[in-house]
């Protein structure tokens, strides 16, 4: 793991709102549960104590402090959370796609952050290693992923090309015994903190190829982004490559064109389609309990008519967006699921849980705005979850042109 001064190697050791409210229940209003194996509840249950003892005792800390705990990544790695999906005999343990989405939820509903990070390392890393690497890249690679043991990150987009990729600018010519690779990456997770990129360019056809590129490497280099004001528990950065010499042997040889990229942004978007879900969970949860305990008028907030409709409202939000990603989920097992349905439970489930937070906001009046709770936190990332791997308007698009057939791309 590349070094970096703005890291929490232990938990604090005081939290402010440490065992103040149990927020890890759940709220299962369609018995949802009942679809699920037990190897899916186990592991989704195992995350979620993971996340209730590691990282909701120092979660708010790290976002006011704009710090990034690290230290996580072994424990993630521990609970297979590191590319899920990925096969046993590649260092990972191999489980199916709803097993990964409830992972996901789970760690997002201690934090958007947490799960970008490992979202990143699995599902934009290790995935096109997997898919489209060779078989000496796979066991040079993946299993040093899984185990934390590196740390990845995936460059797509560029300062002027996000929502277009295929204007990308950062390219690699034959240098001879290797490639040598220019060009710049912008809005890039675990970028400074990376030992490998998978790194989208283009080769002297225009053609758009992923080359594995060695952070470490002379000219490589990859500068924090500050000011965030939202996943403040992730380190964002870009990546610079100025002349980088990266051997013919780390370009993934099975896959060309935008296909490679995109269909590692249907994993990812996937998992961000689940880990939404967290997010209002926590935002439900928290509202739920303040609405019963905060008094006004002689009852509890719970009593009144406009409470309970901003209730109700997420509850049905909140499990019509458990069904979508779970039959979702049984269609990736299947290997049926088209880029579009990702792209449509991505933005409605981003949508409703940045929803749930606004309204869980009003439920806390004042105390809504402080990290007493953490509504804020979970509204200021959901920002960013909006429009990041897809723009809320691009999945808009994407599922518009699928029906009707026509581009309105162009």
């Amino acid at each position: 793991m590349r070094d970096n001064p703005n890291i929490i190697l232990t938990p604090a050791s005081e939290f402010k709102r440490a065992a103040k409210q149990d927020r890890f229940q759940g709220h299962d209003y369609y018995a949802l549960d009942e679809l699920l194996t037990t190897e899916q509840k186990m592991a989704r249950d195992a995350m979620r104590e993971w996340v209730r003892q590691e990282v909701s005792p120092i979660i708010e800390d790290c976002f006011e402090f704009n710090k990034h705990p690290l230290h996580l990544f072994k424990g993630l790695a521990e609970l297979g959370a590191l590319g899920p999906t990925t096969p046993t005999q590649y260092g990972g343990v191999g489980a199916d796609d709803i097993t990964y989405g409830l992972m996901m939820q789970e760690l997002e509903r201690g934090d958007s952050g947490i799960r970008s990070a490992a979202s990143v390392q699995g599902s934009l890393v290790m995935y096109p290693i997997y898919k489209f690497g060779s078989e000496f890249q796979r066991k040079k690679y993946l299993p040093a992923l899984a185990s934390a043991e590196m740390i990845g990150c995936f460059g797509l987009t560029e300062p002027d090309h996000g929502s277009n990729p295929a204007g990308m600018t950062t390219h690699f010519v034959d240098g001879g015994d290797c490639y040598i690779l220019n060009g710049a990456k912008m809005w890039i997770t675990n970028s400074p903190i990376a030992d490998v990129a998978v790194v989208w360019a283009k080769d002297e056809a225009g053609e758009i190829r992923g080359l594995i590129v060695d952070m470490h490497a002379k000219g490589a280099s990859a500068p924090e982004i500050h000011g965030k004001l939202s996943l403040r528990a992730s380190i964002t950065g870009e990546l610079v490559f100025e002349d980088v010499r990266v051997p013919k042997e780390n370009l993934l040889p099975n896959v060309k064109g935008l296909k490679g990229p995109l269909s590692c942004l249907s994993k990812a978007r996937y998992g961000i389609a689940w880990g939404a879900i967290g997010a209002g969970m926590d935002c439900y949860d928290s509202a739920l309990r303040y609405s019963l305990e905060r008094e006004q008028f002689g009852r509890p907030l719970g009593g009144f008519q406009l409470t309970q409709k901003k209730l109700a409202e997420m509850i049905t939000e909140l499990t019509k967006a458990q069904l979508l990603a779970w039959r979702l989920g049984t269609l990736m097992i299947a290997d049926k699921a088209t880029p579009a349905q990702v792209s449509m439970a991505k933005r409605n489930n981003v949508q409703i849980a940045l929803q749930i937070a606004r309204e869980a906001r009003q439920i806390h009046g004042g105390m809504g705005i402080t990290n007493e709770y953490p509504i804020m936190r979970h509204m200021m990332n959901l920002e960013t979850v909006l429009t990041y791997e897809g723009t809320h308007d691009i999945h808009l698009l994407i599922t518009g042109m699928d029906v009707t057939g026509l581009n309105a791309f162009k």
